[in-house]
């Protein structure tokens, strides 16, 4: 047996039971706040303002096409600003004396928090002054989660919408995300951060003198204001090198819990502002009922391979403590571990690198499930949309039924956009890892310089940060040294293309799905708020998962734990 105490059990059950009933009072309210927001029709003042700086007509509905062509260009014009900030970083004030960022770091940096990926490739107090930090990181921590619901919600229009050519206008859509809901929640959510303990001034670095007599250097900064849209917006990148295992940024199981409760609030609402929006409240239940299967099914077993590890080591330290606070425990710490990967978060309280080698391979197999239970601020829906699109299409071959989803037909062309979007990161994910190993420089460059552990875990090492930026998670096994030439730009085109190839499709999909008038229910049609559909859909998210990648796992993680 373990020596994980029967009370460290019930502790994390009641953790876990404590998240869920949060969340379970949240669905409704939060939901119907964001439907509201992108359903109404009226503009604010100052968005109004905005709306005449920019030149955009709020009125003016889009076509897919003028809408992903918003989403591109501001996007790009992201990518371009945070690259030239680094750059610039030594003439800005508040750079802390910090030279500019080299070139190829600065354009992985800039395309990871345009990308809502916040990978990082650095030591953020060690590279990044005030201004980039607050001015570029945080900036995007905030547009890039707007930019995710904003097409989210243009797929929910496809969905509801009867012969129209238009989703709606994305800068609408990008001002409302940013300002109605973003924005304040992030400000309660800083000041909760607060009176937790984490830190927020302009302080530097300050030299301490220790106990033992030696001098330690100590950086501050606006940590809270970051710590807050970094984890509501499902961001995850850290204003510290340990990110949330920091005591500055999470410094007790408290806030460590509101740290997940915020990353887990939108994705799993958003569900509710679907089914209001299209005006079937079940339709957001069934999607919800599998998002929360899956998620509990995943913390689970995370949770058992980490308190109960093998090895004599492990039983005699209470579990498999190694890379974990002790102020978190391992239930704290799966918990954060599991949320973080199953969302595009990417954030960490515990180095995933040092799990047992089944238990690090359960984040990266909620990233390979695409992130949808609940998945990242909109990212999720839409991948879980697209799915249950795949799901309704499999369904109807298997019972003769016509394939439908929301009274609308799906087709050729509908499945085929669907189909290719659930290629796109396992694409890359596969060939950055096998490009890693078969160029013969790159080869040499990765494992004598990335990897840590050679062998079967420093695969799992590679395989991981493909598949966290592809997937547009962020976080890492912490044995890799990504800081290479070879990594900073294929982790970076993995993230861009991760990124935004999905969102063309989606964004195709809907426009597709609103051109199409609804179709009357019939004895044929498929029920898609059943328990059977939710089952049909989870399965298909997770065979789909396990066919893909289970090959290349077993090189890796498998072969590592079963040894």
């Amino acid at each position: 047996m373990s020596g994980v105490t029967s009370e460290a059990v019930w502790f994390g059950i009641l953790q876990l039971a404590t998240l869920v009933l949060i969340l379970a009072l949240l669905y409704r309210p939060l939901g119907d706040y964001i439907a509201y927001v992108y359903q109404s029709r009226r503009d604010l003042r100052f968005e109004r303002g905005i709306y005449r700086v920019i030149g955009v007509d709020p009125a003016s509905a889009q076509t897919w096409q003028a809408y992903l062509r918003g989403v591109l260009v501001f996007s790009a014009m992201g990518v371009v600003f945070v690259y030239l900030l680094q750059r610039l970083q030594a003439v800005l004030p508040y750079s802390l004396g910090l030279p500019p960022v080299p070139e190829g770091l600065a354009f992985n940096t800039a395309v990871s928090f345009v990308t809502n990926t916040n990978w990082q490739s650095y030591s953020p107090e060690l590279t990044l002054g005030y201004t980039v930090q607050l001015a570029g990181l945080a900036v995007q921590n905030f547009v890039s989660a707007a930019v995710g619901i904003a097409v989210a919600i243009a797929l929910v229009r496809g969905f509801a919408a009867r012969r129209s050519d238009t989703l709606g206008n994305f800068w609408v859509d990008l001002v409302r995300g940013t300002f109605r809901l973003l924005l304040p929640l992030s400000i309660i959510a800083a000041v909760a951060l607060l009176a937790a303990g984490v830190i927020q001034n302009f302080n530097g670095f300050t030299d301490v003198h220790a106990l033992a007599g030696g001098t330690q250097v100590l950086p501050g900064g606006p940590v809270a204001s970051q710590e807050a849209i970094k984890e509501l917006g499902t961001n995850g990148g850290g204003f510290f090198n340990a990110n949330s295992a920091h005591p500055f940024e999470n410094p007790t199981p408290w806030s460590s819990m509101l740290e997940i409760l915020l990353l887990l609030a939108i994705p799993f609402a958003l569900p509710r502002a679907f089914g209001r929006i299209v005006g079937d409240n079940r339709q957001g239940y069934a999607i919800l009922a599998v998002m929360a299967a899956i998620f509990l099914v995943s913390i689970t077993v995370l949770s058992v391979l980490e308190a109960f590890g093998q090895g004599t080591a492990v039983q005699l330290a209470g579990g498999a403590m190694e890379g974990k606070e002790q102020r978190f425990g391992i239930f704290g710490s799966t918990l954060f571990a599991g949320a973080t990967t199953l969302t595009s978060t990417g954030a960490v309280n515990a180095m995933h690198d040092s799990f047992t080698a089944l238990g690090g391979m359960l984040p990266m197999i909620n990233m390979m499930l695409g992130e949808v239970a609940p998945g990242g601020t909109g990212s999720g829906l839409y991948g879980m949309l697209v799915l249950a699109v795949i799901a309704v299409f499999v369904g109807g071959l298997l019972v003769g039924r016509t394939p439908e989803y929301l009274g609308k037909k799906i087709g050729p062309r509908e499945i085929k956009l669907a189909s290719l979007y659930i290629l796109v990161t396992p694409l890359l994910v596969l060939t950055g890892t096998a490009l890693s190993f078969a160029l013969p420089g790159v080869r040499d460059d990765v494992e004598s310089v990335s990897i840590l552990n050679p062998g079967v875990h420093g695969l799992s090492e590679v395989l991981y940060a493909f598949t966290s930026a592809a997937n547009n998670n962020g976080s890492a096994f912490a044995g890799l040294t990504a800081n290479t030439p070879w990594l900073n730009s294929a982790l970076g085109v993995a993230m861009l293309l991760g990124r935004f190839v999905p969102i063309v499709l989606v964004l195709a999909l809907a426009g597709s799905l609103a051109k199409q008038d609804r179709v009357p229910t019939t004895a044929g049609t498929l029920p898609t708020y059943t328990p059977q559909f939710a089952g049909l859909l989870g399965g298909v998210a997770i065979v789909v998962t396990a066919l893909t990648y289970f090959p290349v796992l077993t090189l890796g993680p498998l072969a590592e734990g079963l040894v």
